[in-house]
């Protein structure tokens, strides 16, 4: 079986698309995966990184003035034009779309050449271009029931996020005694706004973390690498308190009491799959306010806490994960509600989904 996985623009489109590829290839070694994303965004460089075969396309999101949209048009074009030809010569037997832009272009190609089409919603909020293909795919995975009021029911499956397969794999634990001198009487909370870090979150962790310190909760602070230098240097020394440019996440979900996140569609999936006691501070930055909708979802199931960043600071950060850590039967209560949503099997289930829709099975 040969398949072509599309997806582009960010890690949240991106990292669920590998570990299905992941999947695929420890299922059958024998199947052909080739990627087709955009030829000037991360996955031009992370993709090929990890030893699969990448195909860029010059494809651009419409944004932006007059001019701008011109250019993205045209660019649509002559990328439908280029993936009719790739599919053409490389004869896959499905088309998976993970998202952005670059799938509408390859996606209509794969539908005009009668090739199987499966596309893969990861937020609660459907994307722009995923609203536009819709209708034209074979087959459609969400991992939000919310979906279900935008997608056709009749082709439509809450299957969940497949980078929960990289979850389930990841074996790592850090030892936060041994690797940061930690002591097991006191809790312990990850901080972490993704890889980039948030400059809005740095600039009122300082006064939060010396909260932290004075009440004996152990506080893991995620910078981002670009913020580091910066941040430690504000920052004295504070007892209780460690400030990483980068951890291993998963590696340390054993390992703590809370998580005070991000709410972006990977990061909601781990949550579920550990059951992880959560306070989400989402993104306003993103398209559609997607990460807001995904907290909402954790929120209402009871999973997780909410802060929108407008009502972020260090008073409000602290006293919400003090009243959580000192609860530990809304702990607990979040754990079990978190597992409740879990789709731990969503990589093997699109399998096999994949497999009825190519072969019947």
């Amino acid at each position: 079986m040969k398949i072509c996985i599309v997806t582009g623009g960010t890690g949240g489109h991106i990292y669920p698309a590998v570990s299905l590829a992941h999947a695929l290839k420890d299922q059958d070694p024998t199947i052909e995966l080739f990627f087709v994303g955009n030829n000037d965004r991360m996955e031009a460089t992370e993709i090929p990184a990890l030893g699969f075969d990448f195909i860029g396309l010059p494809a651009k999101g419409f944004n932006g003035s007059i001019f701008a949209k011109v250019n993205a048009l045209m660019a649509l074009f002559k990328s439908k034009a280029l993936a009719k030809k790739l599919l053409k010569e490389r004869k896959p037997d499905i088309v998976i779309g993970f998202g952005g832009y670059v799938c509408v272009p390859v996606m209509q190609a794969a539908h005009s050449l009668h090739i199987k089409t499966m596309l893969h919603e990861q937020n609660s909020i459907v994307g722009k271009a995923n609203k536009v293909l819709m209708g034209s795919v074979d087959a459609i995975v969400c991992a939000y029931e919310s979906n279900f009021s935008v997608f056709p029911k009749n082709k439509t499956r809450l299957l969940g996020n497949p980078r929960t397969y990289e979850i389930k794999k990841h074996h790592t634990e850090i030892d936060c005694v041994k690797t940061y001198g930690f002591s097991n009487k006191y809790p312990t909370i990850l901080i972490v706004m993704g890889s980039l870090g948030s400059e809005s979150v740095n600039a009122i962790l300082p006064e939060a973390l010396k909260k932290f310190s004075d009440a004996k909760i152990q506080v893991i602070y995620v910078t981002g690498k670009k913020h580091y230098e910066d941040f430690i240097q504000k920052v004295p020394a504070m007892k209780h308190i460690v400030i990483t440019p980068y951890v291993d996440q998963l590696a340390l979900m054993s390992q703590i009491d809370l998580i005070i996140c991000r709410g972006g569609a990977t990061t909601a999936a781990e949550l579920a799959v550990f059951g992880m006691p959560s306070i989400i501070i989402p993104s306003p930055y993103v398209p559609n306010n997607h990460q807001y909708h995904n907290a909402k979802a954790l929120f209402d199931a009871q999973a997780s806490e909410l802060i929108e960043e407008k009502d972020l600071n260090a008073d409000s950060l602290f006293l919400r994960a003090q009243s959580l850590i000192n609860d530990p039967q809304r702990l607990d209560s979040m754990h079990s509600n978190g597992l409740k949503l879990a789709k731990g099997d969503a990589a093997e289930d699109m399998i096999q989904w994949i497999l009825e829709l190519v072969h019947g099975q």
